[in-house]
C-alpha cells in the first residue's frame, strides 16, 4: 500500500466529507418524519377520524420529497468507495461490503416496494394494509440505517475478521461479531433516536408556523401533540445512548475521549468539561503551551464516572496514550506510540518477508513471518504513521466544539420538548405566544446542527484512521490524480446544492399549500 501525496487525501477526505454532510441532512428526516407519519396513520384507523388521515397524508408528502434526495446523494456517497478509496476496498472488501450489500438487497428493495403502496394505495388497498406499508416503508428505512452503521461501526471497531496472508486481504470469519458487536448496536441506537429529534423538531417548526398564520389550527394541534411527547422519548433516549457512545469510545477509542474532552493529561477522578475554551495557539501535544485559554469548569469526577462507571478509573490524556505505561481497562499496559509503531513496521516487514518466502518455495521459512505477521497484526496501521502528532486526530478543537456543542443542544432539546409537552398537553393556548412559536421554528436548524456535529466527533475523531489501528487514511486512498478529486468535489458541491435548494423550495411550497394540498 503506498503512501500518497497529503494534498489528495485531503481532497479525498473532503470530497468524502461534503458527500456525507449533505446525505446526512435527508437521512435523519426520514428516520424521525417516518415514524411520526406512521403514527398519525396509526391514529386515524384506530378512530377514523379523516382528519387524522388528512395530517397523516400532509406529513407523508413532505417525507417523499425528502426521501427521493436522500437516495440521490447515498448512491453517490457509496461509489466513492470504489474510486476515492480502493486501496480500502481491496483490503477490507470482503467485510466491509457485506452489510452494504444486505441494506441494498434487502433494506432498500423493502422499502421500494412499500413505498408505492403508500403513497399511491389510500384508494386501492384497505385501511390496514395501506398502515402496514407505511410501517414497513419506515421499518426498511430502519434497517437499511442498521447495516450502514454496522459498516460504518466495524471501522471504528473492527472484529470478526482475519488477515490472509496469501491474498494481503481481512477476510470475515464472524459475521455476528461484526454485526452484533456493541459499538455497531449502540451506534445504531443513538443515531436513530436522535434522528427522532430531528423529526419531532421538524413538525412542532412546521406546526407553529401555521399557528403564527392562524390557519389549519387542528392539523397544527395534532401534530403538536404526537411531535411533543415523540421528541421528548427520543431526547431522553438519546442523553441514554449518548452514556453508552461515551462509554464504548472511552473503551476501545480512547484518543477520541481525549480529544472530545480537550484531555491532554489524565488521570484519576478526572472532571468532565462543563464549559472550557481551548487554546487555538496550542500546536502540538508536546509544546508546554496551556490546554486552554483559562482554567476550564467541571463538574468533578464527571468524566470517569461516564467513561468506567467509577468516580476513582484513570481516564487517558493525549499525552498518555503517546507515551504510553498506564493500565488499561482489561488489565493490560498500554503501549506507546513508539512501541505501536515498531511492532507495525515489523509486521508490515514480516508481510514481505512471507511472501518472498512463498514465492521461492520455502515453506518454513513462510510459517515463521506468518507467525510473527499475526503476532503483531493488531498495530498493522501504526507501522505506516511516522510520528506521534499523526495520532492526534486533525482539527482536534473542531472535535472538542463539535463535542460541545452537540452536549449542549441535547440538553436544550430535553428541555425544549419537556416545556412544549406540558404546554400543549395542559390545554394551554400557546396561539398568543410569538415568542416560543418562533422558538420552535429556529429549533429545526438547530437539530441540524446537533446532528451533524454528532457525525464530525464521530469521524474526524477517528482520525487518522480508516479503520481504527489497522489502516491509516494515507494507506486507504486511491492512487488517483488529486485534480480528478478536486474537479469531482466541486462538481459534487454544486449538485447537491442545487438539490438541497430544490428540496428546500418543493417543501416550502408543499407547506404552503397546507394540509389540503396533499394529495
Amino acid at each position: 500500500m503506498e503512501l500518497l501525496s497529503t494534498s489528495l487525501i485531503d481532497w479525498s477526505r473532503a470530497q468524502f466529507a461534503l458527500t456525507a454532510m449533505y446525505h446526512w441532512l435527508f437521512v435523519p428526516l426520514t428516520l424521525g418524519l417516518g415514524l411520526i407519519m406512521a403514527i398519525m396513520e396509526t391514529m386515524y384507523v384506530r378512530t377514523g377520524n379523516e382528519q387524522w388521515k388528512k395530517t397523516a397524508k400532509f406529513w407523508m408528502t413532505l417525507f417523499g420529497i425528502n426521501f427521493a434526495i436522500g437516495i440521490a446523494t447515498g448512491l453517490i456517497l457509496e461509489f466513492q468507495f470504489g474510486t476515492n478509496w480502493s486501496n480500502y476496498s481491496f483490503f477490507v472488501g470482503d467485510i466491509f461490503g457485506a452489510p452494504l450489500a444486505i441494506e441494498a438487497t434487502v433494506a432498500f428493495f423493502m422499502e421500494a416496494t412499500f413505498i408505492s403502496i403508500m403513497f399511491f394505495g389510500w384508494k386501492r388497498v384497505s385501511k390496514g394494509v395501506h398502515l402496514a406499508a407505511t410501517w414497513l416503508t419506515i421499518t426498511g428505512a430502519t434497517i437499511s440505517a442498521l447495516w450502514i452503521l454496522i459498516a460504518n461501526a466495524w471501522m471504528q471497531y473492527p472484529v470478526g475478521m482475519e488477515f490472509n496472508a496469501d491474498t494481503s486481504r481481512n477476510e470475515m470469519v464472524d459475521f455476528f461479531a461484526v454485526a452484533l458487536s456493541p459499538v455497531a448496536i449502540n451506534k445504531f441506537f443513538h443515531t436513530v433516536v436522535s434522528s427522532w429529534i430531528l423529526g419531532s423538531a421538524f413538525v412542532i417548526g412546521v406546526a407553529a408556523w401555521y399557528l403564527l398564520k392562524k390557519r389549519d389550527k387542528e392539523f397544527a394541534m395534532q401534530s403538536l401533540k404526537v411531535a411533543t411527547v415523540f421528541g421528548l422519548c427520543a431526547s431522553l433516549l438519546t442523553l441514554y445512548s449518548g452514556h453508552g457512545s461515551a462509554v464504548q469510545v472511552a473503551e476501545k477509542q480512547p484518543m477520541k475521549l481525549a480529544v472530545m474532552e480537550g484531555l491532554y493529561k489524565g488521570g484519576t477522578n478526572e472532571g468532565l468539561i462543563i464549559f472550557g475554551i481551548p487554546n487555538p495557539s496550542k500546536e502540538s501535544y508536546n509544546d508546554g503551551k496551556e490546554e486552554f485559554i483559562f482554567p476550564p469548569v467541571k463538574f468533578p469526577g464527571g468524566l470517569s464516572l461516564i467513561a468506567f462507571y467509577d468516580t476513582q478509573a484513570f481516564v487517558p490524556g493525549i499525552n498518555d496514550i503517546i507515551e504510553g505505561g498506564y493500565t488499561k481497562p482489561d488489565g493490560t499496559t498500554a503501549l506507546s506510540f513508539e512501541e505501536m509503531r515498531t511492532k507495525g513496521r515489523v509486521a508490515i516487514q514480516a508481510l514481505t518477508d512471507y511472501r518472498k518466502a512463498k514465492a521461492d518455495g520455502d515453506e518454513a521459512t513462510a510459517i515463521l513471518h506468518k507467525g510473527i505477521l499475526k503476532d503483531n497484526f493488531a498495530y498493522f496501521g501504526y507501522g505506516y504513521l511516522e510520528n506521534p502528532e499523526q495520532l492526534v486526530p486533525n482539527l482536534a478543537k473542531t472535535v472538542y466544539w463539535a463535542f460541545h456543542i452537540m452536549v449542549y443542544l441535547g440538553g436544550y432539546f430535553i428541555l425544549f420538548f419537556a416545556v412544549l409537552t406540558f404546554l400543549v398537553y395542559r390545554k394551554i393556548n400557546i396561539e398568543d405566544k410569538k415568542w416560543l412559536l418562533w422558538i420552535c421554528i429556529w429549533t429545526i436548524p438547530l437539530t441540524y446542527v446537533a446532528s451533524q456535529a454528532g457525525w464530525m466527533v464521530a469521524e474526524i475523531g477517528r482520525q487518522p484512521w480508516a479503520i481504527q489501528d489497522v489502516m491509516p487514511l494515507q494507506a486507504a486512498v486511491s492512487a488517483i490524480s488529486t485534480m480528478s478529486v478536486v474537479i469531482t468535489f466541486f462538481v459534487f458541491l454544486a449538485l447537491f446544492t442545487a438539490l438541497l435548494i430544490a428540496e428546500i423550495r418543493i417543501m416550502l411550497n408543499q407547506i404552503r399549500k397546507g394540509p389540503e394540498g396533499a394529495h
